[in-house]
């Protein structure tokens, strides 16, 4: 039985790459479409990659053609939130220029089915620290978050004139890796809690630090909800699923636990995991760092079916920490991208010396 096509942009990167390996598990052909400026080539393993921009709308519309293309999920995008301060054009023209291309490739193509790949930061900061709901206000406190918004809002706008079909998912902090140990995360330039913890523990970073410690939380340092990579992967799928099944409804979801764990809970897990001490300085907060930031995940629940199963602090830090010390050291080639023995993901390794200093970790 032929299966039917999904375009997956951004299918080379990190979240791009888990959803492509769900939408296999779940019976379709993921299209990667990638430039491979951030992703890697050797994440592409459950589909065809097409090389390409999506700025290019000719390259879009004929790959949709080409391919026949049921649906499109949408990850590519630039997303480090400090970058996006320094250099908010390029935010723009990579997140809101790339999106309306890839609207535009779509709509010369007749493919009507959209799964957009968004994000908390539209919301800003938690008012009061209350679980975010899809109804808290969105008012974005930096550049990547008003790029995403802005997004959304054109994908509404356009929705509600076209014969465009979207879904919206705002996710919170992803983490992990493959429970097969398959894939996993992998930038040259690293800004996330986990896995610049695991660099610190190898060596291979020493500027590790924890952004404040005097927040109003249990221990000082600020909460988060962290979501694993894999469970954001199927959570995709249901949404693709709920639109080729032709349900109408609302348009934008979280994706949570409900959760948050602090700073300090994370690293105490990947120490215990790691079997390495994880000396973490204390640095000053980061402007604009809300004291916690929690997902009210009610609606992906009862609509869209979402359970997370992978997402318990053991899990997030035991997939990481066994995708991160086989094949995640800093400046790895692709060729040292190989997979982790299913057996071995959760298994905790023994304890031996860092093989560096050990300083600190960004956030």
């Amino acid at each position: 039985m032929t299966r039917k096509a999904i375009l997956v942009t951004g299918g080379a990167g990190y979240i791009g790459s888990h959803a492509c390996k769900a939408l296999s598990l779940a019976g379709y052909l993921p299209v990667t479409l990638d430039d491979l400026s951030t992703g890697n080539e050797a994440f592409v393993r459950w589909g065809p990659l097409v090389l390409g921009d999506i700025h290019d709308v000719e390259r879009v519309r004929a790959t949709l053609v080409e391919h026949d293309v049921a649906a499109v999920m949408h990850f590519a995008a630039s997303s480090i939130v400090g970058e996006s301060a320094t250099n908010p054009l390029l935010y723009f023209h990579n997140n809101l220029g790339g999106t309306l291309a890839l609207l535009e490739g779509m709509r010369q193509a007749g493919c009507d089915n959209l799964v957009f790949s968004s994000t908390c930061a539209v919301y800003g900061d938690a008012p009061g620290g209350r679980p975010m709901s899809e109804d808290t206000p969105r008012n974005p406190v930096n550049t990547y978050g008003r790029a995403k918004l802005m997004c959304e809002e054109v994908i509404a706008e356009v929705a509600s004139k076209q014969s465009l079909n979207p879904v919206m998912l705002r996710y919170f902090n992803a983490c992990g890796a493959d429970p097969d140990g398959e894939i996993g995360e992998f930038r040259q330039t690293e800004t996330h809690l986990i896995p610049r913890a695991m660099m610190a523990i190898q060596g291979h970073i020493d500027d590790f630090q924890v952004f404040g410690e005097d927040f109003d939380t249990p221990d000082g340092t600020a909460i988060r909800d962290y979501i694993h990579v894999s469970d954001l992967a199927r959570a995709h799928v249901q949404a693709l699923e709920r639109l080729i099944g032709g349900a109408k409804g609302r348009q934008a979801f979280n994706l949570g636990t409900g959760d948050g764990y602090s700073v300090r809970e994370v690293l105490q897990t990947i120490s215990e995991v790691s079997g390495h001490s994880l000396p973490a300085p204390a640095g000053a907060r980061r402007p604009g760092d809300p004291p916690r930031l929690v997902a009210d995940p009610h609606h992906a629940r009862q609509e869209l079916g979402f359970a997370p199963a992978h997402s318990d602090l053991q899990t997030i830090v035991s997939t990481a920490w066994s995708w991160h010390r086989h094949a995640h050291p800093r400046g790895a080639p692709a060729s040292c991208l190989s997979a982790v023995p299913a057996n071995d993901v959760l298994s905790k390794p023994t304890a031996s010396p860092a093989a560096g200093p050990v300083l600190g970790v960004r956030s």
